[in-house]
C-alpha cells in the first residue's frame, strides 16, 4: 500500500492496485462521523464504438447505454438494492456523465457491511429480456421530460450544435428510439468490457480504518478469481475546432426567452497537472471577465439583459472541450454583443493585480471544500483518471500566469468556434 502526503490539507492519502487491476484509495478523516465510498468505471454515454474484452473486431452499441446500464444495475434478481442500502442506515445514488459511470454511498454506520454491498451489487450483474423492456418506459419518460425541461433543452442545443461527428452531442440518456435497440446481450457485452475491475476506481473518504478497509476490499475482490487486463480500445471522431450550426432557434413553453453562447475549445489529450491547468485557466480567464465583480456582470445586471440565471461553465475531457456562457433574457442581442465586446476588450480587462487575487480566493474555497468528505468523493476520481489528484489544485493554481490566462481566451474570438442557441416563447393563438 502506497502512502500519499497531502501537504495543503496535512493529511494522508493511502493507495493500492490490486491484482485484478481496480485501484484503491482511502482517505481517512480524523473526527469525520460520516463515511463516502464511489465505485466507477470510466465508461461514459461518448463510449459507443469500443472492442469488447477478449474480442477482434470493433461494435456500435445504441446511443444511451451507458447510462441504461446504470439503472440496470440496482434491480437483481433478489429485489432492489436501494431497500438494502436504506435497511443498512446509508444512502446510495449513482450517475452517469459523458465519460464515467458512478455508484456511491455515504454512511454513518455499518459502513463494512455497506462496503461489501456496493462492491458485490456493482460486479453482479443481473438482466433478462423482461426486466430490460420494463426498463425502456421507464427511461423513455426520463428522455421526455428532460426533452421539456428549457434548460437541459438550451444546453444540449448547444453542444450539438457544435459538434457534427463526436459522440459528447448525443444526449447522453440516449433518445426514445435509440433506446428500443438495447437487448439484454449489449448489456452484458458493455458491463464485461467496462465493469471490469482494471478500468474502475475505489475511492472511500471517511471516518474509516484504513487496513481494515483496504483488507475487506482486498478479501472481497480476491474472491473473483478476476485476473488484470489491459485498457479498453475506443474509437472517438476527432474534429476541428469549426462548429456545426453557427445559430440555431426553437420555441418552447416558456415566459423569458434563453441564450447560450457556446465556444467549441480545443482538448488536446492532455494527462496529469496538464490537464488540471487547462481546466483552471479556462476557469480563471471567464471568472475574470464574467464574474460578480466585473464590469461586465455590473453592467448588464444593471441594465437589466441579464437576471439571476446567467452563469458560465467549462467541460474539459481528453477528447473534446467546451464552455457555454447563458443567460435568461429580453435583450438577446445585447446580451450577445456584450460578451462579444468582453472577450475583445479582454487584454485592457486583464491584471496581475486580478489575478492574484482570484487565486488566492480560489486556493481558500478550495481548502475549505476539503472538510467536506463529500465534495471530496465527487471530486476524486474526475482528476485520477485524467492521472492527476484533486489535492494538486493549490499547487497548479500557483503555477498560472496571466500570459497562461491570456493565451487561452485566445480560443474564445476564434472566427469559427462559437455557436448561439436559443429558446422564445411559443406564440400564443389569439382568442
Amino acid at each position: 500500500m502506497e502512502n500519499i502526503e497531502l501537504q495543503a490539507v496535512e493529511e494522508t492519502l493511502y493507495k493500492e492496485v490490486l491484482s485484478n487491476g481496480l485501484t484503491v484509495y482511502i482517505l481517512p478523516k480524523k473526527g469525520y462521523s460520516k463515511t463516502y465510498a464511489t465505485y466507477t468505471t470510466k465508461y461514459g454515454s461518448i463510449d459507443r464504438t469500443f472492442t469488447p474484452l477478449h474480442a477482434e473486431e470493433p461494435i456500435v452499441v445504441p446511443d444511451g447505454i451507458a447510462h441504461f446500464l446504470e439503472h440496470k444495475m440496482f434491480e437483481k434478481e433478489e429485489g432492489d438494492i436501494f431497500h438494502t442500502f436504506s435497511q443498512q442506515g446509508a444512502s446510495v445514488n449513482a450517475y452517469t456523465s459523458f465519460t464515467r459511470t458512478a455508484y456511491l454511498f455515504s454512511a454513518t454506520s455499518n459502513v463494512e457491511k455497506n462496503m461489501t454491498t456496493l462492491l458485490d451489487f456493482v460486479q453482479a450483474p443481473y438482466f433478462t429480456e423482461e426486466t430490460v423492456e420494463k426498463e425502456k418506459g421507464i427511461i423513455a419518460q426520463e428522455i421526455m421530460m428532460y426533452d421539456d425541461s428549457p434548460d437541459w433543452r438550451i444546453y444540449f442545443g448547444a453542444v450539438e450544435n457544435m459538434y457534427r461527428e463526436h459522440p459528447v452531442r448525443i444526449d447522453i440518456a440516449g433518445t426514445v428510439e435509440s433506446i428500443q435497440d438495447i437487448t439484454k446481450d449489449h448489456l452484458y457485452t458493455c458491463y464485461e468490457t467496462f465493469y471490469h475491475p482494471s478500468n474502475m476506481l475505489l475511492f472511500v473518504v471517511g471516518a474509516v480504518d484504513v487496513e481494515q478497509t483496504m483488507q475487506l476490499i482486498r478479501d472481497n475482490q480476491g474472491a473473483r478469481e478476476l485476473t488484470n487486463e489491459p485498457n479498453v480500445e475506443r474509437f472517438i471522431q476527432e474534429e476541428d475546432l469549426n462548429v456545426q450550426v453557427k445559430e440555431r432557434t426553437i420555441a418552447m413553453d416558456v415566459f423569458k426567452p434563453k441564450v447560450n453562447i457556446g465556444f467549441k475549445l480545443p482538448a488536446g489529450q492532455l494527462k496529469g497537472q496538464d490537464f488540471l491547468k487547462r481546466e483552471l485557466v479556462y476557469q480563471l480567464g471567464l471568472d475574470l471577465l464574467f464574474g460578480t465583480t466585473t464590469p461586465f456582470y455590473e453592467k448588464a445586471y444593471d441594465e437589466g439583459f441579464i437576471d439571476e440565471s446567467f452563469g458560465y461553465d467549462v467541460t474539459l475531457e481528453s477528447t473534446f472541450a467546451f464552455a457555454t456562457i447563458s443567460t435568461d433574457t429580453f435583450e438577446a442581442d445585447t446580451f450577445r454583443e456584450a460578451v462579444q465586446e468582453t472577450f475583445a476588450r479582454r487584454e485592457e480587462l486583464l491584471t496581475e493585480e486580478a489575478l492574484e487575487r482570484l487565486i488566492k480566493r480560489k486556493i481558500g474555497l478550495f481548502i475549505r471544500s476539503l472538510n467536506s468528505p463529500e465534495f471530496i468523493a465527487n471530486q476524486f476520481t474526475n482528476y485520477a483518471f485524467h492521472d492527476t489528484m484533486l489535492f494538486d489544485h493549490v499547487d497548479v493554481y500557483r503555477s498560472i500566469t496571466l500570459e497562461d490566462v491570456k493565451e487561452a481566451l485566445q480560443w474564445f474570438v476564434q472566427p469559427n468556434n462559437s455557436t448561439v442557441m436559443q429558446i422564445v416563447p411559443m406564440e400564443k393563438e389569439e382568442a
